[in-house]
């Protein structure tokens, strides 16, 4: 009878060796995520990726660290104390020029998130007309885009006073300008009735990849499987988070209860033209450019921060900076 000749070999199902036992499956491979910040939108891509299951689809099963102010990112992922982390671009050649061989391999923001936030009832239209109008700015002055506006424009025509994280005396005081975060304190003073207008930090030539996941070089020379397969789910993660925030930010509410749930809609919606642009449209999210890296590294190095530059190819892998864009349709 067709199909029972014992010499003909039968398929093997999923999950079955070829002498009938079952096989086992290997166990995911356990990493840890050291966050920069707390949970809020700007990691939602992250959490997106484990509750979607994309870690877990590439055999990872990832522990996300919540950070904070201070966080010592860097140092956590150079020692071994977490397998990948996220930091700023200009943090990343800051910590290479101190000999850390921190390697980045997806730029979340595309677009720094840094600006200064003024009054609209001011009536500015340029980053010069706040910086030469004799307010009062709160600025962390040792932030490289902060020496970077210093050496653009000088700061002898405004007072520069420290920074306290909130938008209470600028709610208090039309004549004063404070940096901020593009998601965070312009809706914060916006949702207290404020009229903040925002000078972007990246329209005066200082734009450094801002959230990079990053590992060290040893561990993607010893493990590139592991260390691409992370990638792919953080890719598939932020796709999915920027379609649909809601699951990720419910989670991201219980680790984070002083952000509400209309906050974290908000946030997740002004973040989305930081994230997703033109280039990451034709090469994919988390892309990186070459020229970009190099040009950071020299501002670095006009601004003193870093003596000179790291070499490009020594930290920056092809296989991260994004697919190629596609032809053009003939």
């Amino acid at each position: 009878m067709w199909g029972c000749s014992k010499d003909k070999t039968e398929p093997v199902s999923a999950g079955q060796t070829a002498s009938g036992t079952a096989a086992t499956k290997p166990a995911p491979a356990k990493v840890k995520l050291a966050l920069d910040w707390v949970p809020e939108p700007e990691f939602g891509g992250f959490y997106a990726a484990r509750e979607i299951g994309a870690f877990a689809r590439h055999e990872l099963e990832v522990e996300i660290l919540g950070g904070g102010a201070g966080a010592p990112v860097a140092q956590m992922v150079a020692t071994g104390q977490a397998d990948f982390g996220t930091t700023s671009a200009d943090s990343v050649l800051t910590a290479r020029a101190r000999g850390v061989d921190l390697v980045p391999l997806f730029a979340t923001y595309q677009t720094t998130p840094h600006a200064l936030m003024a009054h609209a009832s001011k009536g500015f239209t340029s980053m010069a007309q706040v910086l030469t109008s004799g307010s009062t700015v709160a600025l962390e002055p040792g932030l490289a885009y902060a020496q970077f506006l210093k050496k653009k424009y000088g700061f002898d025509k405004v007072k520069i006073v420290p920074y306290d994280g909130g938008v209470a005396r600028f709610l208090a005081d039309k004549d004063f300008v404070q940096q901020c975060f593009l998601t965070s304190e312009p809706l914060a003073a916006k949702k207290q009735g404020g009229d903040p207008v925002l000078f972007k930090v990246a329209d005066e030539g200082f734009n450094p990849y801002a959230t990079v996941v990053v590992t060290r070089g040893e561990l993607l020379k010893q493990q590139p499987e592991r260390v691409r397969a992370f990638v792919d789910a953080v890719r598939e993660g932020w796709r999915a988070y920027l379609d649909n925030p809601k699951q990720a930010n419910d989670v991201m509410a219980k680790l984070n209860t002083t952000m509400d749930a209309e906050t974290f809609a908000r946030v997740a919606e002004t973040q989305k033209p930081l994230i997703e642009t033109d280039e990451t449209r034709a090469k994919g999210l988390g892309a990186m450019s070459r020229e970009r890296w190099e040009t950071l590294g020299q501002q670095l190095v006009d601004l003193g921060i870093i003596e000179k530059t790291p070499p490009v190819d020594e930290y920056l892998r092809p296989e991260f900076l994004g697919a190629p864009a596609p032809a053009p349709a003939k």
